[in-house]
């Protein structure tokens, strides 16, 4: 790919290095790619993309995008893990501005430029912006609509938008170097909500972590039920584990959705012995606890009304049930996650790899 910018304007602008991990990403990663190399951002930059060891082509697909563009470097990210493969991309590359980016994502064509202008206008350490899931099946549709409301994935910011500010965390994020390496990068150990926990340290060093509405990446959507049920599962573990290590204010809301799960399933618990105190000639006093899990019922159809009533018929059948997998997911995860299972899980794969690990953490 051509690059025809002067040599001297390029030479005012600062380098930028765009780091992706992926694994078993063949489906999403030549697009992911592609908008990259379709910035409008006129100064250098390069790409890093570790890869896991994948079974679905991914491997030859990136080898295959690397050899048609030499600011394409590959490497190989044996442990697998998104907070490793970070690391190992972030250690191989050398611009002061390292933009994180998803295989499941795809930057708008001015993403690196606004973040740049952002980072020196605010004096930042990490500027992000908005999740814009987008799905193009039915299920793929509910299940966008699901993380762009409130009553999906709680109303954060960096999901349905807001003003610009400090922030405690934002999606992806675009670092200055310096202080993303002073922190320790990525930490290896947490596999998923590494995000939030790397801002807090930066936060805790002095830094900034800022948000901006204008930056706004394309998300893919899990496209099966069962990965959603995997994804929200394992990211209500980590947030679990997270929440009990770093406990503050600003965690309470986590708790709505166990919360939830544990009322629902007492209550139908409870409704199922007042159905045997009915049987049994006793006052069916227990019944009432079906109360609980019919207000959900009618939270989740009233949504789902609400909500998911522009994107049509199947999707808003689909939304009836990709409402509850998320919550129920992410809420089962979250008390595990809280009661150690996740640091647990953690360290027992450590000790089957006999504890590889690469790049930095803290």
């Amino acid at each position: 790919m051509a690059d025809s910018t002067p040599t001297g304007a390029r030479a005012e602008l600062v380098g930028v290095s765009y780091v992706m991990p992926v694994l078993n990403d063949v489906t999403h990663v030549r697009a992911a790619v592609d908008s990259l190399l379709s910035q409008d951002y006129a100064g250098p930059f390069e790409v890093a993309i570790a890869v896991g060891p994948s079974i679905d082509g991914t491997n030859e697909l990136v080898a295959e995008l690397s050899s048609a563009d030499a600011r394409i470097r590959v490497l190989p990210n044996p442990v697998g893990s998104t907070p490793a493969g970070l690391n190992i991309a972030i250690a191989a590359t050398r611009y002061p501005i390292v933009v994180r980016v998803d295989a499941h994502s795809v930057l708008p064509s001015d993403y690196a430029r606004v973040a740049v202008e952002t980072l020196q206008r605010t004096g930042a350490d990490n500027v992000g912006g908005i999740m814009d899931a987008q799905g193009t099946t039915p299920f793929e549709r509910a299940v966008a609509r699901a993380y762009g409301s409130r009553v999906g994935l709680g109303g954060t910011p960096h999901h349905v938008g807001g003003a610009e500010g400090p922030a405690d965390t934002v999606y992806l994020g675009v670092f200055r170097r310096a202080p993303l390496e002073r922190v320790g990068m990525f930490d290896e150990r947490i596999k998923r909500g590494q995000d939030w926990e790397l801002n807090r340290r930066i936060r805790a060093a002095g830094g900034v972590v800022w948000f901006t509405p204008e930056l706004r990446v394309t998300y893919r959507p899990r496209p099966s039920f069962d990965a959603l049920a995997r994804q929200f599962f394992s990211t209500g573990l980590w947030r679990g584990e997270l929440t009990r290590r770093f406990p503050s204010a600003n965690t309470l809301r986590y708790f709505a959705p166990p919360v939830m799960v544990v009322g629902v399933a007492l209550g139908v618990l409870l409704g199922i012995l007042g159905l045997l105190q009915a049987a049994a000639g006793v006052p069916p006093v227990l019944l009432l606890g079906w109360v609980v899990p019919a207000v959900y019922a009618l939270l989740v159809l009233v949504a789902t009304l609400v909500v998911a009533r522009r994107d049509g018929i199947r999707s808003q059948l689909w939304f009836l049930v990709v409402l509850p997998c998320i919550h129920f997911c992410w809420g089962v995860g979250f008390i595990l996650g809280f009661l150690s299972l996740a640091s647990n899980i953690s360290a027992l794969k450590n000790e089957r790899t006999g504890g590889a690990s690469v790049g930095r953490v803290d």
